[in-house]
């Protein structure tokens, strides 16, 4: 057995092992901590949540995610996850990462040839980790998006909702208790947590700030002005949400129209970019030989050409897709 296989063996083994730690901790964490601790994900940068304090310092994940947590990067994927409203930790996320890059590199090297494939299997192995890391990102992403399009949808009924609450006398936390109680999820869900943070004593601009954070949405952006300069100059809210409202649902409409519209050069686009990169990963699986003639050294003109050919392909298809998708990207 070849020493790179021992190594492979032995880093899978140690990986795996790594991998059960983290799993017994995740499965030992209390949902009570969890939730506590998301809540506090939440509150303004100088306050702090119980929860936070009273965490158990011996967990793996809650001491990888505190520390992670304190970057920048740890606070950009924490806002993520929570915009796909996403139930993981950073740390678990991370593992999940982890699992996703191992799980996919050992499918691409046995498919690649497993431990007789010599250094093509570790190519392939290496193909395999790229695509299962940018996987999980790519689910969260997808999520952010089908998620704020249902937001936008309901954001119209939401403010209707809430204007017949504040016509009929409610208080403005009255009338958004009603929206977290009557319509569906997301909208519900976020406003449940608007009215949670303000019940702990977060004030309502930051609580609403906290909302839109989650939620980078123009549409929602335009209700929270209109509610903070109402708060602090006073007017008829009912009146300005009504108008809003309108202006809201139009907009819904015309995006709506347009993404249809849009869609077969959206997917174009995508589908045009994708199937080179596609082909040229089944061609390594499935016939080696004929993919590496392309970067042949016996070829002439070998070391100039090939990196070259290489170089403008990569531009082209970039390129391509970032004018198609500039040209579906219009705004309203």
């Amino acid at each position: 057995m070849s020493p790179t296989t021992i190594y492979i063996l032995v880093g899978g083994g140690l990986l795996l092992i790594v991998l059960l730690v983290v799993g017994i901790v995740v499965s030992s964490s209390s949902e009570r901590k969890l939730m506590e601790q998301r809540l506090g994900q939440y509150l303004d940068d100088g306050a702090k949540s119980n929860a936070d304090q009273q965490a158990d310092k011996a967990a793996l994940t809650e001491w990888v995610s505190r520390r992670v947590a304190k970057t920048s990067y740890g606070e950009r994927v924490a806002r993520e996850l929570a915009r796909a409203d996403l139930k993981f930790k950073i740390a678990e996320y991370f593992a999940l990462i982890v699992i996703s890059i191992f799980l996919f590199g050992m499918i691409a090297f046995f498919l690649g040839g497993g431990f007789s494939g010599g250094n093509a299997s570790l190519i392939s192995f290496a193909i395999g980790a790229i695509a299962g890391f940018f996987v999980p990102r790519t689910y969260v992403k997808r999520q952010q998006s089908k998620r704020l399009i249902r937001f936008n949808d309901q954001l119209s009924d939401m403010l209707n909702l809430m204007v017949n609450g504040l016509r009929a006398g409610y208080s403005t936390m009255q009338a958004l208790e009603a929206v977290s109680r009557e319509l569906p999820d997301p909208i519900s869900s976020e406003f449940r947590r608007v009215i949670q943070e303000m019940q702990i004593g977060i004030p309502m601009e930051a609580a609403l700030d906290n909302l839109l954070r989650r939620i980078p949405s123009e549409n929602l952006d335009f209700v929270i002005t209109a509610i903070n300069v109402q708060r602090e100059v006073g007017g008829n809210l009912s009146e300005i949400l009504d108008s809003i409202s309108f202006t809201i649902r139009e907009r819904v409409r015309i995006k709506g129209e347009i993404r249809v519209l849009t869609a077969q050069v959206r997917a174009s686009g995508t589908l045009l970019s994708i199937i080179p990169l596609c082909l040229t990963v089944v061609l390594w699986f499935i016939n080696k030989e004929y993919l590496m003639s392309f970067v042949n050294p016996k070829a002439p003109g070998y070391p100039y050409c090939a990196p070259a050919v290489g170089f403008v392909i990569l531009f082209l298809i970039g390129s391509g897709y970032l004018i198609m998708m500039k040209i579906a990207d219009i705004e309203v």
